[in-house]
């Protein structure tokens, strides 16, 4: 009896989470359920896949190489549905799109109006996710295209959207606060910046902004969200850095929020739409990337 493509999941869910029950809430079934299915696959085989324990589960060798194979498996299966779903140039049915989260709410509505009108069948499924997992996700074949940087992805095509600027956002009695026009390098020097947690892009060029200009990156928080950090910069935490689209749609909203312009090449993310190199949507997906770059365009035209 060979594996069936639901046992080679579930074998790829424990790999993922380190435990039966985790990897039974992940792909919807009932711990059981999984378990049996696992045992019916070590059996077909004649090999044990997973080491059991009270601390969880581990893959044995040979899981490891069979997880490796069954993740080429499943990707390939989910380019194939893909094909089923966009057989024609145009695109139509569910799209599973992956966006970062200092982007998807701040570009996504913006070009809502133009997608349905240009594509009127199209269903996006969006979910936001960190730099690090929107890649293997994608890699897995769980997306079917995804916005962010194409530096943070390898083995990809991509079209780019828009490039956009960093802006610093300071407690009011800060010096940064008491000017207007763009902010200097220098001027950040032993200055706190505060950012989003480790596997976000935003991170890395927070990181290097610092190491450039003599700040520091703050130990003290990190936050989960652009809106958590610049609540925490405005309480005095320290000094918020905030991308284009955000800053801007934040300063349109409130009228008192000083949003001032990094002036320096080190202040800038490039954003894509991304896909594997393998996708056989490439065609349509260059078709998506249309409206995605006007919304952009429009809402960064007055920076």
């Amino acid at each position: 009896m060979r594996p069936t493509l639901r046992q080679m999941q579930y074998l790829v869910a424990i790999a993922d989470t380190g435990k039966f029950g985790d990897a039974a809430r992940h792909v919807n079934v009932s711990q059981p359920s999984l378990s049996a299915q696992i045992a019916e696959m070590e059996v077909s085989l004649g090999v044990q896949l997973v080491e059991r324990s009270r601390r969880g589960a581990m893959l044995t060798i040979a899981g490891q190489e069979l997880v490796r194979r069954a993740r080429n498996i499943l990707r390939e299966v989910e380019d194939l549905k893909a094909v089923a779903r966009f057989g024609r140039a145009e695109l139509s049915g569910r799209l599973r799109l992956g966006v970062l989260p200092t982007i998807g709410p701040y570009l996504l509505p913006l070009a809502s109006g133009d997608l349905h009108k240009r594509f009127p069948d199209l269903r996006l499924s969006v979910r936001e996710e960190r730099t690090i997992d929107l890649d293997e996700h994608l890699q897995a074949g769980e997306f079917d295209t995804i916005i962010s940087s194409a530096i943070d992805h390898e083995n990809v095509h991509h079209e780019v959207l828009f490039s956009e600027r960093l802006y610093v956002c300071a407690p009011a009695e800060d010096a940064l606060s008491q000017g207007e026009g763009p902010v200097r390098l220098k001027d950040l020097k032993g200055h706190a910046l505060l950012t989003l947690g480790q596997g976000h892009r935003l991170n890395a060029i927070i990181r290097e902004l610092a190491a450039a200009s003599g700040a520091v990156v703050s130990s003290e928080y990190e936050g989960t969200s652009l809106d958590a950090v610049r609540l925490m910069a405005e309480m005095g935490a320290g000094v918020a850095v905030l991308p284009s689209l955000y800053a801007l749609s934040e300063a349109r909203r409130n009228k008192g929020l000083n949003a001032r312009l990094i002036d320096h090449p080190l202040a800038r993310r490039e954003v894509s739409l991304i896909w594997r190199d393998t996708s056989p949507l490439a065609a349509s997906l260059k078709g998506l990337a249309g409206p995605l770059r006007a919304a952009a365009e429009k809402a960064l035209r007055n920076e």
